[in-house]
């Protein structure tokens, strides 16, 4: 969990960083428009917009990140989110982390790698109260995908 805190307070870094230098050059006299065509302030100050709006989106992520309680599987005795779960697919083993944010990031734990899957997604809502035993399908544009889940923590 905290490599997803410290990779969304990086990307908020940066974010912040490039958003105020938008706003600097939008905003700048020396880079007034000097004809009907010369549109770089404008440019500027929608990415600077833009940018603002994810730096928002970012900081609501990591509250919800930070608010995570990974134990809540365990006291359940179901999956929830917060878990780290482990899952059969064709034949392999894959480990997903549900949470309600940040899905897609790949970490490690330890030498295992580790899918963050959001509970938006069509899999994290399918395992959210799921046991250890349990099979559940997952339709794709190509295909029904069939899981079973291994365990969970």
């Amino acid at each position: 969990m905290d490599e997803l805190i410290q990779a969304a307070r990086k990307e908020l870094a940066g974010l912040e960083a490039s958003a105020k230098s938008n706003r600097d050059f939008a905003t700048d006299q020396e880079f007034k428009a000097e004809s009907k065509y010369d549109t770089r302030a404008l440019e500027a100050s929608y990415l600077a917009s833009a940018e603002s709006k994810r730096v928002e989106e970012l900081k609501l992520e990591i509250q919800i990140l930070e608010e995570v309680d990974i134990g809540s599987s365990k006291k359940l005795g179901e999956i929830s989110i917060g878990a780290l779960v482990e899952l059969l697919h064709q034949e392999q083993k894959r480990f997903y982390f549900l949470i309600p944010t940040a899905g897609g990031t790949i970490i490690k734990i330890g030498e295992t790698a580790v899918l963050v899957v959001s509970v938006f997604s069509p899999i994290g809502d399918a395992l959210l109260g799921l046991h250890a035993g349990d099979e559940f399908e997952v339709e794709t544009p190509k295909e029904t995908r069939t899981y079973k889940v291994l365990s969970f923590i």
